[in-house]
């Protein structure tokens, strides 16, 4: 049984918990939070701290904390030959300041404590300094998921940037056309069924095979009417975007 100890209590860590406390294979044997309150109701289903001088011992430390509270968390940690990970996309694996063994578990997913998620279908991208320590992460990455991945520091910092547009990004998208409707009497979920299936498309077919719309076909004149319909703020993202969809199937305006 692998005993971990979770160090944080925002959206990835609170889904991290839950997922340790399901398996039978993993002893989740203290959650750590600054603010004990966050922590409270775990009271009654193990150890919480918010002290990090009073961690318990564990085989692995999960930092899942901000990108930002990394390397002030993992310095202030007194575990020596003890195996601390962070959770980040964007950090490499040399931004952890303890005197430990380093080590990086990042699920690939977008979380929110409000959603449940099926951990079992999420990525996880692991990386460690040594053989020993990465064959630990693969074991614990293995009892929560089934998609197990070894992405270096630069790799996963490549993969975060491609995970900004595909979710970020896109969701940024989502925000407008639910402004756009919004401002017309439209009910947003009516796009619900065309969103579902531009997901679904590329599984199926590259993103370049999928596209289509007014800029891949150059319909200049529908572009214009869309334009004379939207705000400066909204022109300018569509203008961009279009832009960079004709610029790739060789059709500049």
């Amino acid at each position: 049984m692998i005993k971990v100890v979770i160090i944080g209590s925002g959206n990835l860590a609170f889904h991290l918990t839950n997922e340790c406390l399901k398996s039978n294979a993993i002893n989740l044997v203290q959650v750590y939070s600054r603010n004990i309150e966050n922590i409270e109701y775990l009271k009654s289903k193990t150890s919480i701290t918010h002290n990090l001088k009073n961690l318990k011992e564990a085989d692995i430390y999960i930092i899942a904390v901000s990108d930002n509270a990394i390397a002030d968390v993992s310095s202030q940690l007194m575990l020596q030959n003890k195996l601390v990970v962070h959770t980040s996309g964007a950090i490499g694996l040399n931004e952890l300041k303890s005197q430990s063994n380093k080590g990086v578990f990042y699920p690939l997913q977008s979380f929110s404590k409000s959603k449940k998620i099926d951990f079992t279908t999420i990525p996880i991208c692991i990386e460690a300094e040594n053989k020993k320590d990465l064959k630990i992460l693969e074991k614990l990455a293995k009892l929560v998921s089934n998609k197990v991945y070894y992405i270096s520091s630069d790799q996963r910092k490549s993969l975060h940037v491609s995970a900004v547009f595909v979710n970020n990004f896109v969701n940024h998208m989502y925000y407008i056309g639910n402004e756009i409707c919004n401002s017309n009497n439209i009910p947003f979920e009516i796009l619900a069924p065309l969103i579902n299936e531009t997901s679904k498309k590329i599984e199926s077919l590259t993103p370049f095979e999928a596209q289509t719309g007014p800029a891949k076909r150059n319909d200049t004149k529908t572009i214009e009417e869309h334009l004379s319909s939207l705000n400066k703020n909204q022109q300018d993202i569509y203008k961009l975007i279009t832009k960079s969809i004709q610029e790739l199937y060789g059709k500049k305006l």
